[in-house]
């Protein structure tokens, strides 16, 4: 989660795609000027254990919206995918 937040911050859309399963990830990502993430808070994580084929984390990201202050509330599902953990969705 923390790495996808990164990517996001730094615009690095490869990265975001590569950590995203397949069934659920665009065929592009638009980057928005005007949206700068700026922190993130993880709330709660289940799973997303060595033993565990899939996880949830539930975060708060704040951002900039051409200036303007805003926040993400989310809860989010990884699982594994070859052997990688990948964010699915949302819940």
């Amino acid at each position: 989660m923390r790495s996808r937040f990164s990517a996001f911050a730094l615009d690095l859309s490869d990265y975001i795609l590569r950590t995203w399963h397949p069934d659920t990830r665009p065929a592009l990502l638009q980057s928005d000027p005007g949206m700068r993430w700026v922190r993130l808070e993880v709330l709660e994580t289940t799973g997303g254990t060595l033993f565990d084929a899939e996880g949830t984390v539930t975060f708060r990201a704040h951002f900039r919206d051409n200036g303007t202050p805003g926040v993400l509330d989310e809860k989010s599902r990884f699982v594994r995918h070859n052997a990688r953990w990948v964010y699915h969705s949302p819940m």
